[in-house]
Formats: C-alpha cells, sequence, structure tokens
C-alpha cells in the first residue's frame, strides 16, 4: 500500500502518531531499538531525520537497522542535513514556508525532485510551518519564526500551502521546544484548512498530546520523550491520550 493512502486509511480512524528518530542522538542500534518499541507501543509511522549534526553513513546506517526492526512504514525527514535517505518507504518533501532563504522554500528541493522522480520515490508534499521558538530547526532553516499569538500568520501560510496543493500542512514548534504549539494557533489553522493538520514539537506528556489532538491536529509527532529513560511508559502514555 502506498503511504498516503495509508495515512487516508489511519485518520479515517482517528490520530495518528509518529515518532521521530534522530541519527545523530544515538548509535544505530539503539534507534532500531527505538523504532521497534515505537512500533509495540502503538505509533503508526517513523520519521528518521536527518539533523545538523548527522553524516551520510550515520543516516544510512540508522535508516537500515531501523527499518529492518519496525515493520511499520518509515519515512525520511530532511531537517537541516545534506545527507539524504532515500532507501525507506517515503520521501517527507517539505517546503519550509516561513524561511528568508528560498533553498529551504523550494531551491533543494529542485535539486533532489529529478532523483525522486526517476528511482520511483514516493512523495509526501508538505507546508512546514515554524512557530517560536523553532529552536534548531528555526535557526538552520533561516525561519521568520511565526510569534505564538499571531494565528492569522499561521493560517496564511496554512491556506498557502493548500492553495499550492500540498498534500499536508505541518506546524513545528522545533524539536526540544518548551512547549508545543499553542492549541489557540492549532485550532484555528484547522478551521481554515481542508488538508491534514500535522503538528510537532515539545510534546512530551500525554497531556501534551490530549491538548494537540482536541485542538484539531491529525497526526501529533513526538521525537524528545524517546530521548531519556522511561521512555517506554511516557510513549504509551501519549498513545493513550491520542487513541483513546
Amino acid at each position: 500500500m502506498k503511504i498516503k493512502a495509508y495515512l487516508e486509511q489511519k485518520l479515517r480512524e482517528g490520530a495518528v502518531h509518529v515518532t521521530l528518530i534522530d541519527p545523530a542522538r544515538q548509535a544505530p542500534e539503539a534507534a532500531g531499538r527505538l523504532a521497534e518499541t515505537a512500533q509495540e507501543v502503538g505509533s503508526d509511522l517513523i520519521f528518521v531525520g536527518g539533523s545538523s549534526g548527522v553524516n551520510q553513513s550515520t543516516l544510512t546506517e540508522t535508516a537500515a537497522v531501523v527499518k529492518q526492526r519496525a515493520s511499520i512504514p518509515v519515512l525520511f525527514f530532511p531537517t537541516g542535513s545534506d545527507s539524504i535517505s532515500l532507501n525507506l518507504d517515503a520521501f517527507l518533501f517539505l517546503s519550509l514556508l516561513n524561511s528568508r532563504n528560498s533553498r529551504f522554500i523550494s531551491g533543494t528541493q529542485s535539486k533532489i525532485a529529478p532523483v525522486l522522480k526517476r528511482l520511483g520515490v514516493e512523495s509526501l508534499s508538505i507546508g512546514f510551518i515554524l512557530v517560536e521558538p523553532g529552536m534548531k530547526l528555526g535557526e538552520i532553516g533561516e525561519a521568520e519564526l511565526v510569534a505564538r499569538d499571531n494565528f492569522w500568520q499561521a493560517i496564511g501560510y496554512a491556506l498557502t500551502a493548500q492553495y499550492m496543493g500540498m498534500s499536508y500542512v505541518y506546524l513545528e514548534a522545533g524539536n526540544g521546544a518548551a512547549q508545543p504549539v499553542p492549541a489557540g494557533m492549532i485550532r484555528a489553522v484547522k478551521r481554515e484548512i481542508d488538508i491534514p493538520l500535522i503538528v510537532g514539537g515539545g510534546i512530551r506528556t500525554a497531556i501534551d498530546a490530549r491538548r494537540v489532538r482536541q485542538a484539531g491536529a491529525d497526526i501529533v509527532v513526538t521525537g524528545t520523550v524517546i530521548e531519556t529513560a522511561g521512555y517506554r511508559e511516557r510513549l504509551r502514555s501519549i498513545l493513550s491520550a491520542l487513541k483513546d
């Protein structure tokens, strides 16, 4: 089954949870164990993200081990690295809509698009919007961050993604953010768009996950929560809050 069709089916059943694994934060074997645990507790997909500190060798090895250990779809999430993996189930074709640098809006994408076409890699087009604080992603992507109280700006970018024909809108507060995207902003954006809404960054607890979901997030991404001891139970509680 194609990944977009898989996601559509999952969305008909309710909220979708994604576990984000950063290859720079643990050895490939440890990443594989994280992926296996994520699947066991109920995660629907895994994103493997190439952060600014990952090289091609580490990314390739991590992607291979994660794919070997998990049977749920594994997608490549390009985030601030020149390293790239095309041997996963799909490629997140991200356009950072609020970047000051055209490289992150369409420049890099124009270089990789012909490769994706020739290799037949499934790609999911996503309008990526960075919200304060943005963290390292905001710095790397040279983003003009959306202020946490500027709902109209977030709506404008989200509708831009929809009118440009993108398949998803992604509101991201940044990996390691102290708080998730504000519930009011999620609610405001969700009211205006007709495509699925992805929300990530700063979601560490079941309360965070439930608040984001109730505000209107269709797909919820968590990453930092799996990087410390006791992550299995924390992740299980997040999944319970999303799926119940």
